[in-house]
């Protein structure tokens, strides 16, 4: 037995913990530099707001309907969720992490024991110790788990915690193919045009058919949605490949110093997330670009690919190989709004080093990144870093309507005005 544990409206729960005058009104969670919606609460859902909305485009709903705008604010939400998924560990150890606001939870330990009642037991924790409301979903797989959390969301009899009955079909049935996991956009228009509308109209389709059509995973959630286990918890994070570290510009860049110090600003975050994960990267790929929405400003776009020799995540390496890939796609005239770094090809373990590789080099790098890395970390991010990546604004993003950093910065955590 499975269950998934599911965080509601999650961003917008986040900020509503400290604001509680916020509960019951509408709210939008802006993305990177207050461009885009990237969260709702299920009032601004029911003001048809869309995840992607342009907010500039929104301006007269919001105002109309007096929507609360916040900027995200990630440092909060990610210090809510480890408290979320800590709570979820004290009732199961078997927990997988989903998302940011996902954890599949194994309840073979708790066999013999009221699974509902201990979720609903698990789910009252969580709100009572972090204020977040929480959706859970049982079922024999992941994905029937998945789909009784989407109707535990959607029914409000259950009060929050939903089991697939044993007769499931009803359940299937009024499940629209688009909501399965794992099916989406493309695949659910396929299949709608063959006549697949449910989710009872997938587990119903012989599988091998599935698998001809589709491929293998198409086939192993239809076989799921029938009650046969085929993927399980994985407690442990599949190594990842790649690493992309981008951002928006809060303004336009047009000189080579300030493009220059965002290149290597994102050279520096990316290559401090490899040694966190004692990972290499073997290939480098550098990219800035113009607006893509801009039609007045003329329009540019630059990406250069280059092989690090020997893979490698020292932090001054990368951003010297990050520049001087850059540097000759460089051009005047141009307002520039994005630009990036991504590693690909990681991979842990011993390197295997050139002929003229001095080890002594390579053993004063590793000295040198663990040293930068303490004092970063007991000091603060930034507080030793290299000059590439210089003292401007440019990478400051465009918040102008966060809340305050409640749970992990001492100059913004919340005030008790109690008549003291």
């Amino acid at each position: 037995m499975y269950a998934l544990a599911d965080c509601n409206n999650f961003y917008a729960s986040c900020e509503r913990v400290f604001e509680p005058h916020l509960e019951g009104k509408p709210l939008v969670v802006l993305s990177n530099n207050d461009g885009c919606v990237i969260a709702r609460s299920q009032e601004s859902k029911d003001l048809g707001f869309k995840v992607g909305d342009p907010i500039f485009k929104c301006k007269d709903i919001v105002r109309k309907h007096n929507v609360i705008v916040r900027s995200s604010n990630f440092a909060l939400y990610g210090d809510m969720s480890r408290r979320v998924m800590q709570t979820i560990r004290l009732f199961s150890p078997d927990v997988e992490v989903y998302s940011i606001d996902e954890a599949f939870i194994e309840l073979d330990g708790l066999a013999g024991r009221n699974y509902e009642k201990i979720m609903r037991q698990m789910r009252a924790a969580i709100l009572q110790w972090t204020g977040i409301p929480v959706s859970v979903g049982i079922g024999h797989t992941k994905t029937l788990a998945k789909l009784a959390n989407h109707y535990a969301k959607k029914h409000i009899e259950t009060r929050g915690v939903a089991s697939i009955p044993k007769n499931a079909d009803a359940m299937l049935r009024c499940t629209e193919v688009d909501d399965i996991w794992g099916i989406g956009r493309k695949w659910s228009e396929k299949l709608r045009n063959i006549g697949v509308n449910t989710a009872l109209d997938l587990a119903s389709m012989d599988k091998e058919n599935i698998r001809r059509s589709f491929n293998i995973i198409a086939m192993k959630t239809a076989m799921e949605l029938r009650g046969h286990t085929y993927f399980r918890i994985e407690q442990a994070p599949e190594q990842r490949k790649t690493l992309l570290r981008s951002r928006s510009f809060g303004k336009p860049v047009e000189s080579w110093h300030e493009l220059s110090e965002a290149i290597a600003s994102h050279a520096t975050r990316a290559s401090e997330k490899l040694r966190n994960e004692n990972l290499v990267a073997k290939v480098l790929h550098v990219f800035f670009h113009t607006s893509l929405f801009n039609r007045t400003d003329p329009r540019n776009s630059a990406h250069a690919t280059v092989e690090l020799i020997p893979p490698t995540n020292v932090t001054h390496t990368i951003i010297k190989a990050a520049l001087n890939a850059a540097k000759p796609m460089w051009k005047c005239g141009f307002r520039y709004k994005r630009a990036g770094v991504q590693l690909i090809d990681l991979s842990s373990g011993p390197v295997q080093c050139s002929l003229f590789d001095s080890p002594e080099e390579q053993e004063k790098d590793k000295r040198m990144m663990a040293l930068l890395d303490a004092v970063n970390s007991s000091m603060g991010a930034g507080t030793l870093h290299f000059a590439a990546t210089g003292f401007t604004k440019v990478m400051q993003m465009k918040q102008l309507q966060r809340s305050p950093r409640y749970t992990t910065n001492w100059d913004e955590l919340p005030e008790c005005l109690c008549g003291l």
